[in-house]
């Protein structure tokens, strides 16, 4: 069973909910070691003085700031401790906001908050006023010495903790060089806009994440499975290398490639379902087989 980060209160006003935080990511990354190609061994990383090349114990590491070119200032671990918050184990909201006044960009990591026993009412009282007033609250927490602000929200029977990021974390999109102005400063037409619009629509549906998961991770692995079994023997990744027949290019008939994408009509949800649909049968198989283009086909047999 998942171990809480901390256990502490969530206070608003002068209400404190004993919760426990626990962690709202789940991590699914696929983990490498790096080894000498020649035998095969680990390799071991080590810690040397950019100097001499002599190892240095951790005992004799200390942490600094680079202030200039090759000039440090060592920092303590007094000057951080001194540094961190006082409130270790408290979400403390200082106000509430509408739920969609924050710009998604801040988002950045979730959490959940689970009640403590007997404080189901304090929980459940703030989860429901917040669903009620469409609001949420933005909050202070202390993960590990380091104070970060958070939003607490309520999702379906939880309140959920997301960190947000700092202002001054965040790139201003104007530092780019965007194209500003009307859809008609680019000589898009009236009827690319309503073939696009059309287009939108048709592929248009419910949010639903269970249909969306990590395909290359999914590939990566089954070739590694493939590996442990034939115990090192080569796998290699075929991949197409071919460009799609809608190619981008300098200069784009859009008009056609809209009329196409409307004629195709949902062209992404209709790999989404196939990828959940089951094994078909032998005739639906020569069915879909007889829709693809002779090039494709050709290709396919040749792989």
């Amino acid at each position: 069973m998942a171990r809480p980060i901390w256990t502490g209160t969530l206070s608003f006003g002068l209400l404190n909910v004993p919760v426990s935080l626990m962690s709202g990511e789940r991590k699914v990354d696929l983990h490498f070691r790096m080894l000498d190609s020649r035998d095969k061994n680990p390799i071991r990383f080590e810690r040397v003085n950019a100097e001499t090349g002599e190892e240095v114990p951790w005992k004799d590491i200390v942490k600094a700031f680079e202030y200039s070119k090759g000039n440090y200032v060592t920092v303590e671990k007094e000057d951080i401790q001194s540094a961190a918050p006082e409130s270790h184990e408290s979400v403390e909201v200082e106000a509430f906001v509408d739920a969609g006044s924050i710009d998604q960009r801040y988002y950045e990591k979730p959490y959940v908050l689970v009640p403590g026993k007997k404080a189901e009412k304090g929980y459940v009282l703030l989860r429901e006023t917040l669903k009620a007033s469409n609001k949420i609250g933005i909050a202070r927490v202390v993960i590990r010495t380091r104070e970060y602000l958070c939003a607490v929200m309520p999702e379906d029977d939880a309140l959920v903790l997301i960190l947000l990021r700092y202002p001054q974390e965040l790139v201003d999109p104007a530092d780019y060089k965007l194209p500003t102005g009307k859809a008609s400063q680019y000589r898009i037409t009236p009827k690319e806009m309503e073939m696009a619009k059309q287009l939108i629509s048709s592929m248009s549906g419910k949010w639903s994440p269970d249909d969306y998961h990590d395909e290359f991770r999914e590939r990566l692995q089954a070739i590694i499975q493939k590996r442990v079994k034939s115990k090192g023997a080569t796998t290699k990744i075929v991949e197409s290398s071919a460009e799609p027949e809608d190619a981008a290019t300098n200069v784009v008939d859009f008009m056609s490639l809209l009329q196409k994408s409307l004629d195709s009509k949902k062209r992404t949800p209709a790999k989404k379902a196939a990828r959940n649909t089951k094994m078909p049968t032998k005739k639906p198989a020569k069915k879909a087989a007889a829709k693809v283009p002779a090039k494709k086909v050709a290709k396919r047999k040749s792989a």
